[in-house]
């Protein structure tokens, strides 16, 4: 049997870029990557996958240093940061559409073969590698744990227990950008041998802040791995690797935020574009809780509301910087973040089986706040609330004296104090509070997480036409906490007043809390290998794959009463009792515990025929598969399923690879086809992420060539052609139009939540129905009627600020008042159908081409300049598609040039990176309509230069 092909565990096509220090006399051989698959050696160009890997010589000539930019020369494949310090791989447009801690990832990150949880690997710099893999298309029978879309697979460098070698470069750019990276491989006898490398980053922010004139989004990081290699007989070897990353400095999470601000106040952002506005405050949960409607409505003095619903915004006089790398904020970013990997890897071949066994450790930890609206905030109305306060007060002694504590609480002097983002939940009412000249508003979104993994492969080469692979692996994921945070100084004041003057309502700030998450789960995958003819093959695999998820979550937000002077913890509050974090189940409960399981046998079926020595064919079929979860739990509540369920992929694949004019011309391609069912993506309701499913299909096909026409030239291109589509009936409601585009309803802010509900005629048309229903109701709670929204807006339903629980009430009291056939009202809004519409993260086009060329000097040194192209084509950032939710195409171009001594031992270069400074946005992300519904965008980084230097011994 072709050996390649039995040791496919990682194997797959691979087109590399000689580096830029090259040996002219195997520039050839440099065209094709060789791996080690299963721990023997072997050409990618035989292997029946659709996969690109870039070892490290690729890396460094096309200056790929993260992985944003390793997805910009990929096929079919996206990367973007998300809200939460998270980050998505979307490959063939399946990525990481499910938000939550029980969300297995579609893209799997693996570590040396074995699967990472939780990884900030996304967030360093690569270092001291010796490949990058990148397959394309549902694994299981390969990798140790399935994915749908593909799995991303670095490789780390090991110790050469053949010689010295020690390497450094440094280098410095703009920005004020420092950079260091090392490496040292010592052997210890014939046998043993370490390698310590690291790297440490240093730089001033992409952004400047217009409210100090300050610098954000900076980086201060480094990590360090150690490895060591044994081989106590030549059939046997161990390595063992520990790896730390560190990262602490004023990293924003998110870019830019951008909303084409709503006048009206009803929704905050309108739905027609994304504008460098800044959302209508008024719309938000504190501008709606916080207004004097309210407060009249609950029997408080209205002249203690911080605003009115229908007069000027916290942002009424807040100008946005038109560029996107220039803010104004008055709380800067804070971003800390670590990861330990600790990994074991033993094999033994016994003649003609190979056993190898894997185990992974990892702790990871992340914590990162940043200014929740990115602005300041106008405390004009503020001050006037603040003061009739003082005055109703009178330090205790006036007929609100028993309010003091609030005031105390929240101001501190002429500062307004916003509670910190404490675990006890008293927050400023407990002294942990942060005062400022400005109200504040920011949040938090912190993790800390374990896991480890065990893994056993068998392998066999026999020397008869039969072989196979047969894997297992057991894993468990321990998360002992993960939560986001929303503070403001105007939810503290709300907390405060809304309290009665007993005490507080706690939490004063939002937090959706997870306390508990474990994962455990165990696969039994394997292949068999049948050579049917000397150039036909057979491939066919099998997967069992269980898996047990278990949460305690809660999320409280203003949830119950807690008395002044407080200690401990705000769920010690005798009120407590007033909360219920599970309506699921019977009585009140502190926490909502679910759990959930699921099983599934996936498989893969190939048949490659190598038609001759440097041409192969395929065709496959595999079925993916990623387990479902469980939805976190709502405030307020919203009937939303507990959990979700798994997702399953069909996947059809036809590719060719080839290599022409002995090696001149490297050429694959591949065409696939997918048949998704339960593709699961997230919306927000209610401030929380909810996971729904949706079917999909998927077709596509890929391209990419090396093309060395003499040995000093060369050039890289690849293509890719994507479409998707929902698939069947898809009914949802668009989080941007509670009124499902249609202008016979009333769209309704809730003042008593923020959240948004639809007030809908029985008789299809009847506007004039609708809005005189709300426009009936709404008086007696002294409210406005209803309004149009601007023409521009993308809104075709009027609005009107409102409580949803009351026109439910009455529409089924009076509705049919007004409309015979009745009034609904509708939470959070009309759903309408998606079917047709594109996936997330799929853009229908990506071309790139890479040209280099090496000059030879007498000396024997070379001067290669290299330049890189890649145009990624337009894509929607949420599955509701529209104008609004489009991310134009955008060009990234990279350049260096190279001076490189005899044999590579030094060199000196100057680099410049996105030589347009194209502001290339990658992802969106919409926040809830609490918050006014303002489009939090990701970017890659801004025009890089500078220069550098490097030596190795």
């Amino acid at each position: 049997m072709r050996k390649s092909l039995l040791l496919a565990a990682t194997a797959i096509t691979a087109i590399s870029t000689p580096a830029l220090a090259q040996d002219q006399d195997n520039a050839a051989d440099d065209n094709i990557i060789i791996v080690t698959a299963q721990r023997q050696a072997q050409s990618l160009q035989e292997v029946p996958i659709a996969v690109s890997a870039f070892d490290a010589k690729a890396l460094e000539a096309q200056q790929i240093e993260n992985a944003s930019d390793l997805q910009l020369t990929l096929p079919n494949v996206s990367f973007t940061k998300s809200n939460f310090t998270a980050s998505s791989f979307t490959i063939r447009g399946i990525g990481d559409l499910c938000v939550g801690v029980s969300c297995d990832t579609a893209t799997a990150i693996h570590l040396n073969d074995s699967p990472l949880f939780g990884t900030r690997l996304f967030e360093t710099e690569y270092f001291d590698l010796e490949r990058i893999e990148v397959l394309r298309g549902p694994q299981g029978t390969l990798f140790g744990r399935n994915a749908t879309s593909g799995v991303v697979n670095v490789v780390t460098a090991k110790p050469d227990l053949g010689e010295f070698g020690a390497a450094v470069e440094g280098e410095y750019g703009n920005f004020n950008s420092v950079k260091v990276k090392g490496m040292v491989n010592v052997p210890l006898g014939d046998t043993l041998g370490v390698r310590v490398a690291g790297f440490y980053l240093n730089r001033d922010g992409y952004t400047e802040n217009l409210f100090d004139n300050s610098r954000i989004d900076g980086r201060d990081m480094y990590a360090v791995r150690g490895s060591i290699k044994w081989e106590p007989t030549p059939d046997t070897t161990v390595d063992l690797m520990a790896y730390y990353f560190r990262e602490d400095d004023n990293r924003a999470r998110i870019q830019k935020q951008l909303c084409q601000r709503d006048p009206t106040g009803v929704l905050g952002c309108l739905a027609a574009r994304r504008d460098f506005g800044k959302v209508n405050t008024n719309a938000t949960f504190t501008g709606t809780l916080g207004s004097s409607e309210f407060f009249a409505i609950n029997g408080l003095p209205g002249a203690l509301g911080l605003n009115s619903l229908y007069g000027p915004d916290g942002h009424a006089n807040f100008v946005e910087p038109t560029d996107v790398r220039q803010v104004r904020t008055d709380f800067t970013p804070e971003y800390f973040t670590d990861e330990l990997q600790l990994q074991g890897h033993i094999e033994h071949n016994f003649g003609a089986v190979n056993v190898a066994v894997t185990g992974t450790y990892q702790e990871t930890s992340v914590d990162s706040r940043q200014d929740y609206n990115t602005s300041i905030v106008d405390r004009t109305t503020y001050d006037a609330a603040i003061g009739t306060f003082n005055a109703l007060s009178a330090g205790g002694a006036g007929p609100l004296g028993a309010f003091q504590p609030v005031l105390d609480a929240v101001t501190s002097g002429t500062q307004l104090c916003t509670s910190d983002t404490d675990e006890t939940g008293l927050g400023s009412f407990g002294g942990n509070r942060l005062c400022a000249d400005t109200p504040l508003s920011f949040d938090r979104s912190n993790s800390d997480n374990s896991a480890w993994s065990v893994e056993g492969i068998i392998s066999t080469d026999l020397d008869g036409p039969f072989n196979f692979l047969l894997g297992g692996i057991y894993a468990e994921t321990h998360l002992t906490e993960n939560s986001y945070y929303v503070n403001a100084f105007a939810i503290d004041y709300i907390a405060g007043v809304l309290g009665g003057g007993a005490g507080y309502l706690g939490t004063p700030f939002f937090r959706n809390n997870t306390q508990d998450f474990r994962l455990k789960s165990y696969g039994i995958f394997g292949e068999a290998y049948l050579d049917l003819s000397d150039t036909l093959k057979i491939t066919a695999g099998l997967r069992y794959n269980n898996d047990k998820k278990s949460v305690v979550a809660r999320s409280t937000l203003a949830s119950f009463l807690v008395p002044f002077g407080q200690t401990g913890d705000a769920f010690d509050s005798p009120f407590v009792g007033g909360f219920d974090a599970d309506p699921g189940t019977a009585g009140n409960q502190l926490v909502q515990a679910r759990s959930v399981a699921f099983d599934e046998v996936t498989g893969r079926f190939v048949v490659d025929w190598q038609f001759t020595d440097d041409n192969l064919i395929y065709a496959s079929y595999a079925r993916g598969y990623k387990s479902g979860g469980i939805n976190p739990p709502l405030q307020p509540i919203f009937a939303v399923p507990e959990s979700f369920g798994p997702e399953q992929i069909d996947s059809f694949e036809l590719g060719s690879k080839n290599v022409f004019a002995g090696g001149a011309l490297v050429l694959n391609a591949t065409a696939f086809y997918y048949k998704y069912k339960g593709l699961q993506l997230s919306r927000i309701i209610a401030r929380t992420s909810v996971n729904d499913t949706i079917d999909a299909d998927v077709y596509g096909a890929e391209i990419e060539a090396v093309v060395r026409p003499d040995p000093d030239w060369l050039f890289n291109i690849g293509f890719s052609y994507l479409k998707t589509k929902v698939v069947g009936d898809q009914l949802f409601s668009n989080p941007r139009d509670p009124g499902g585009g249609r202008a016979d309803t009333v769209i309704i802010k809730d003042i008593t939540n923020g959240s948004n509900c639809a007030v809908v005629p029985g008789t299809a048309g009847n506007a004039a129905g609708a809005n005189a229903f709300v426009n009936a109701i709404n008086p007696g709670l002294g409210l406005q009627g209803t309004t149009a929204f601007p023409s521009d807006g993308g809104i075709a339903s009027t609005g009107a600020f409102g409580i949803c629980a009351v026109l439910t009430g009455q529409a089924a009291a009076i509705g049919a008042g007004f409309d015979p056939a009745g009034i609904t009202v509708i939470s959070p809004g009309v759903q309408f159908n998606i079917r047709g519409n594109e996936l997330p993260q799929a853009p229908v086009a990506k071309v790139s081409i890479g040209a280099q060329y090496t000059h030879n000097f007498d000396s024997g040194w070379t001067l290669v300049p290299r330049l890189d192209v890649a145009y990624t084509g337009d894509q929607y950032g949420s599955v509701f598609n529209g104008n609004v939710n489009k991310i134009k195409g955008f060009t990234q171009a990279n350049a260096q040039i190279q001076l490189n001594g005899n044999e590579g031992k030094w060199f000196v270069k100057a680099f410049i990176q996105n030589i347009f400074d194209s502001n290339s946005t990658t992802g969106l992300y919409l926040t809830d309509a609490s918050s006014g519904l303002f489009t939090n965008i990701f970017t890659l980084d801004p025009r890089r230069y500078g220069i550098g230097a490097g030596i190795k011994f």
